[in-house]
Parts: C-alpha cells; sequence; structure tokens
C-alpha cells in the first residue's frame, strides 16, 4: 500500500476550517472526504526554507535505501555529518523523517504530493 503526505501551503484560518469541517463530519459518523496526511505550510518561503533541495536529496536516498544511520546517510550524500544531522532534525520535527526501531532514520512515506495555487 502505498503511503502518501500532502504538502500545501495554507494560512492558520484555512487549516483550521478544514479540522473543524472534519471534526463535524466525524461527529456525524461519516468517513473524511479524503483521509490523508497532511503538512500545511504558512507561506511558500516557510515551505522551500525547511524543503530544501539538499534535505529532497536525503529523503530520496533513505527512500531508496531504507533504514540508515545520520552518519551513513551523511557518507551515502557526500556531505558534512554535521549538516545532515541538522537537516535530519527539522526533518523529523515535522514528521517527514522517522526512525525506527534501530533508531535509524526512514522515510514512511511512498510519496509526496505538493500543491500550491498560484492565486487566491
Amino acid at each position: 500500500m502505498k503511503k502518501n503526505i500532502r504538502i500545501e501551503v495554507k494560512d492558520e484560518k484555512e487549516s483550521a476550517q478544514e479540522f473543524v469541517k472534519a471534526w463535524h463530519q466525524a461527529e456525524k459518523g461519516l468517513a473524511a472526504e479524503q483521509p490523508a496526511e497532511r503538512l500545511y505550510f504558512k507561506d511558500l518561503k516557510t515551505l522551500l526554507t525547511v524543503m530544501t533541495p539538499r534535505r529532497m536529496a536525503a529523503l530520496k536516498t533513505l527512500h531508496e535505501h531504507g533504514p540508515l544511520s545520520v552518519r551513513a546517510l551523511a557518507k551515502e550524500l557526500g556531505r558534512d555529518y554535521k549538516n545532515v544531522h541538522k537537516d535530519m532534525q527539522e526533518m523529523e520535527k515535522i514528521g517527514i523523517v522517522v526512525r525506527d526501531e534501530q533508531g535509524l532514520l526512514l522515510v514512511p512515506w511512498s510519496s509526496i504530493v505538493a500543491e500550491l495555487e498560484l492565486a487566491a
């Protein structure tokens, strides 16, 4: 089964409205319209600050190789351990990367779907 996460740019009001809508549906016993894991950023600048090309490369490497230590990931990427460690800490904070039972990093997603609106 594919497990996807959807990344979107939404302000606090929009994301709160979505939560309230889902809550009301659950109270009525209705299934969610589209059950999905989601991650919201307040604006495009924040999204691009967090989801950098180097971090995306690390995610792809983790997805391809499976669980790795920070040191093994840094070696695979040809990057400095300290910088990879910092990047993976940030990715863990937002739930894009998790650790397995042995403490190794892994990406629990088959794909990351980003949606950006061009107009409000």
